[in-house]
């Protein structure tokens, strides 16, 4: 389960991670991962409850805060207070039933390039350093997808469209 970033956000990220991410292992478009793995079988109702979640609330505030290292990798830092208070209401509904991973809140960020030397990540971070400008959005809404041992099956987007902040 992924947070939606706002269509410009999403198309510069995903054209930063098409050309840092190593090709072979390239099987996504940029994303934000809230959940790496909810249950198969909670498929309908994690769709029910999104469907009321994104009912309720508006569009999430949030800040891209620039470069953040993974070690072998590079990524553009997120922190978006309300999206972590939003992930921990869905935890707390699959409580019991989500991996270790997913126990714990995650640290917001999308992944830009990853599986490199930690020589080729920092050169990437010092370039990007210069050209990643911090900035205000919004999150539009959540995305399902289903891992296929590679590439993933999109499953449904859902918009956020309440007034609650």
């Amino acid at each position: 389960m992924t947070a939606e970033l706002p269509k410009d956000l999403h198309s510069w990220a995903t054209r930063l991670r098409t050309k840092h991410f190593p090709p072979d292992r390239n099987f996504l478009e940029a994303h934000v991962t809230l959940f790496h793995a909810l249950p198969a079988q909670c498929e309908e109702e994690a769709c029910d409850y999104l469907k009321q979640l994104v009912g309720e609330f508006a569009p999430v505030e949030a800040h891209l805060e620039g470069v953040m290292s993974l070690g072998g990798g590079t990524a553009l830092k997120l922190t978006s207070p309300d999206m972590l208070t939003l992930r921990d209401q869905i935890a707390d509904r699959f409580h019991g039933l989500l991996t270790q991973q997913d126990q714990h809140r995650p640290r917001l960020h999308v992944t830009v390039q990853n599986k490199v030397t930690a020589k080729e990540a920092k050169a990437l971070q010092q370039v990007l350093e210069f050209t990643v400008e911090p900035r205000e959005f919004r999150f539009s809404g959540f995305a399902l997808h289903r891992y296929r041992g590679g590439p993933w099956d999109f499953v449904r987007r859902f918009a956020f469209r309440g007034a609650a902040r």
